[in-house]
């Protein structure tokens, strides 16, 4: 191989690795399109985007889509919001339709809310066409313990002033159902709620309950009313069942009292009875004490055994057994 082929090919070979690193780094069409729509982007800044890990074409078709919408945007503030891990096509389609709605809606505010996590494009259509947030059954208790369940729809409009920090439709859900729950406790019973259902709207959507959240509340209308347990009655039987099973406790607990009574007593009696028999065992040896000792006759002995003899015989004749016969 020649010097001069060599050189040649050495040549060719770095104007194809220049080539490549160019259209590499230069998206040659995406500055065509920029330029046919009337939009000045210059090479430099495609590579510098490059350069700084930014994909052109998210930040270049967005721009090109708010320039023919009107809208004064520049390639700095699209490419702050991407590295700040934004959606800039989504900023710039909010952005376009806040301005078709007449909606004053400034770029800055747009990437807050996106960056805030909520979807600034979902928000400004909301604020065009509003949105029906329909609640579950929301349970309710009148005065006389009748359970009323009512479902309603709170139609709302997106407020962006307040998206940022607003709180978002578990708020509102939760809000409405209080006010419902509230205004049917204070109701004397459920057919005051059934005749007159818009007195829980009216009531509800006077409490201004949007306060502090990302919505404002346009209407709230009661879809439908629904009548459930007796919930007086069911507590009043509880409250008999339990107070029969107190009842029945108490009942128990005196008649073991009684009957633990009763065995004390059966217990005592058997005492006695035995210090009787006891008793009744220390005669025979007083008399034989009394004979030996010369304070008892063998007469007073013989007129002894004679009465018990007549009581005995008695006893017989009556009926009635002495506890010593057995002895």
């Amino acid at each position: 191989m020649t010097p001069e082929l060599l050189t040649i090919l050495l040549i060719s070979g770095g104007i194809l690795i220049f080539l490549a690193i160019f259209f590499t780094l230069v998206p040659i069409p995406l500055w065509i399109s920029s330029l046919a729509a009337g939009v000045r982007v210059s090479i430099f800044t495609l590579v510098g985007m490059r350069l700084r890990r930014v994909t052109p074409s998210k930040i270049v078709n967005p721009l090109i889509k708010a320039v023919k919408a009107g809208i004064d945007l520049n390639t700095n503030q699209l490419e702050s919001h991407y590295l700040a891990g934004g959606n800039v096509d989504r900023v710039v389609n909010a952005l376009i339709a806040a301005h078709r709605a007449n909606i004053e809606l400034s770029f800055e505010r747009a990437a807050a809310i996106d960056l805030a996590g909520r979807n600034v494009l979902e928000a400004v259509q909301m604020s065009v066409n509003p949105k029906v947030i329909e609640t579950p059954f929301i349970a309710g208790v009148a005065m006389n313990g009748i359970e009323v369940k009512a479902k309603a729809r709170i139609t709302v409009r997106a407020n962006i002033d307040r998206l940022v920090g607003g709180a978002g439709e578990e708020t509102v859900i939760a809000r409405v159902g209080e006010g419902v729950i509230s205004t049917i406790g204070s109701c004397q019973d459920q057919k005051e709620v059934l005749e007159n259902p818009e007195m829980i709207s009216r009531t509800v959507l006077a409490k201004g309950l949007d306060s502090g959240t990302a919505f404002e509340i346009l209407s709230i209308d009661i879809a439908d009313i629904d009548i459930g347990k007796n919930i007086g009655a069911v507590l009043q039987t509880d409250q008999a069942e339990a107070d029969k099973n107190i009842a029945q406790a108490k009942a128990e607990e005196r008649r073991a009292m009684a009957i633990a009574s009763e065995q004390e007593m059966k217990s005592r009696v058997e005492e006695m009875r035995a210090k009787v028999v006891a008793a009744e065992a220390e005669v025979p040896l007083a008399i034989a004490e009394a004979l030996r000792d010369g304070n008892f006759s063998v007469m007073d002995y013989a007129n002894y055994l004679n009465v018990t003899a007549d009581t005995k015989m008695r006893q017989a004749i009556g009926g009635q057994s002495s506890p010593n016969d057995s002895q």
